[in-house]
């Protein structure tokens, strides 16, 4: 029994022996077949480092501002009579807006005014009476006086006249009125908003390092969210007298057109200031860019020659890169290749130094420097 036992024993341990062996020998003849084979080429696409000419600019977040914008607001009293616009309308200087009730203050120029005319009697009168020797000279100089103050009160009561009638102090649009007909509204109440939209202002800050770069003249482009694809050029008009010692930036104000008013005080855009002479740049695609902590790397495709009877082969090889600006999809590559040279845009991840590859340019990463929005 035990003989047989050991038999069985025997018998299976060679059997699996023969299994792990045949196992063993299977892998081993696959990884010489890979091996001669040779690394399968990997399919990358590329681009050819090119020389562009780059104009540096300053990039800034910035506010819209009106050259002109008020809160239109009554300086007396009063209760709302006529309100002679419409929310919206554009609106020239000296344009009547709100009428307030001067009913009172009517009647009151009218008793003024006939005082007025009372003084400038008696002054004639009594300037005759002196050429006759009637009167003295202080009779007329008294005349005199209460002339020239019955005039002033009528000068008075007419500019507290004027005042009931509220008018635009100069050309814009006009934004939602704020009051309705028949409204008791008190001194400083505002009425409606004026904004003079043609030019407009375009304010932001830029750190005190660069504002050697930023100066009255230079030409800024501004574009904003609400109007994708547009942009609207303009000049610097102005840079502030001080640093803000908070955040150790200074203020810049330029000027554009806005014909079209798209452009509304308020709004957030994003400014470009061409500064300095354009530069010549050794320029890739961003996406041919490996950023790693211990340096920028690209692939390099060259030709490695087999021998005289072989085809070359195409091999990526890994060189450190020093990179410099960007601008959109692009940029500017300091050191590390030179003009001419074919790299790797895209594919790269699954590249080593030395890997052979395959070019296939039907599909090329985005390359634009001023890249837009494509709708889907």
């Amino acid at each position: 029994m035990i003989k047989r036992m050991v038999l069985m024993l025997v018998l299976a341990g060679a059997l699996f022996g023969g299994i792990f062996g045949f196992q063993a020998f299977k892998a081993r003849m696959v990884k010489e077949f890979m091996a001669s084979q040779g690394v399968p080429p990997q399919t990358v696409s590329t681009t050819t480092a090119k020389l562009l000419e780059w104009q540096p600019r300053l990039a800034a977040v910035a506010t819209l501002r009106a050259v002109r914008g008020a809160d239109i607001a009554p300086e007396v009293a009063g209760v709302v009579t006529a309100i002679r616009f419409r929310s919206g309308d554009e609106v020239g200087e000296g344009a009547a807006l709100v009428q307030l009730n001067n009913a009172s203050e009517v009647a009151q120029l009218e008793s003024l005014k006939a005082s007025a005319q009372l003084a400038e009697i008696n002054y004639r009168r009594d300037v005759e009476q002196l050429r006759k020797g009637f009167v003295t000279q202080a009779v007329v100089d008294t005349d005199v006086a209460n002339l020239k103050a019955a005039k002033a009160h009528v000068d008075e009561q007419q500019a507290l006249l004027d005042k009931k009638l509220v008018r635009a102090p100069f050309a814009g649009r006009l934004g939602i009125r704020s009051v309705d007909l028949g409204q008791y509204v008190a001194a400083g109440t505002k009425l409606v908003t004026l904004q003079s939209l043609d030019p407009i202002f375009v304010d932001f800050s830029v750190p005190q390092t660069q504002l050697t770069r930023v100066g009255a003249g230079q030409q800024v482009s501004v574009a904003t969210d609400a109007l994708p694809g547009e942009r609207f050029e303009g000049t610097i008009a102005a840079t502030d007298a001080r640093v803000d010692p908070a955040t150790r930036n200074v203020q810049v104000r330029a000027s554009l057109r806005n014909p079209s008013h798209h452009l509304l005080p308020g709004m957030f855009v994003n400014v470009e200031v061409q500064s300095g002479a354009a530069q010549r740049y050794l320029t890739l695609p961003q996406t041919a860019i490996s950023f790693n902590p211990y340096g920028d790397t690209v692939f390099v495709v060259e030709k490695k020659d087999e021998g005289s009877d072989a085809k070359p082969r195409l091999v990526a090889t890994q060189r450190f890169v020093t990179t410099g600006a960007t601008r959109g999809d692009q940029i500017a590559v300091l050191s590390g290749i030179k003009k001419g040279e074919t790299v790797v845009s895209a594919g790269q991840l699954k590249l080593r130094n030395g890997s052979p590859v395959r070019v296939d340019n039907s599909v090329q990463p985005s390359d634009a420097a001023a890249p837009q929005p494509k709708d889907p």
